[in-house]
């Protein structure tokens, strides 16, 4: 699913993977729903949070 991408993706990346907007993606990453550092002044995604992110929001069939 991510396999084009690095280890680390920028906020443009994650919003790109997620079909997001900046205003979303930065309302997930300050409120700690989506696990991300700092680095500076600049967000960094790890690629396995963005697939736990995707994988808790997939609701199973009844």
């Amino acid at each position: 699913m991510l396999e084009e991408y690095q280890e680390i993706l920028t906020v443009d990346e994650a919003c790109e993977v997620l079909r997001i907007g900046y205003n979303a993606m930065y309302e997930l990453l300050s409120s700690g729903k989506l696990k991300a550092y700092r680095n500076g002044r600049v967000w960094r995604v790890p690629k396995v949070a963005v697939q736990d992110f995707i994988l808790q929001r997939i609701k199973p069939k009844d």
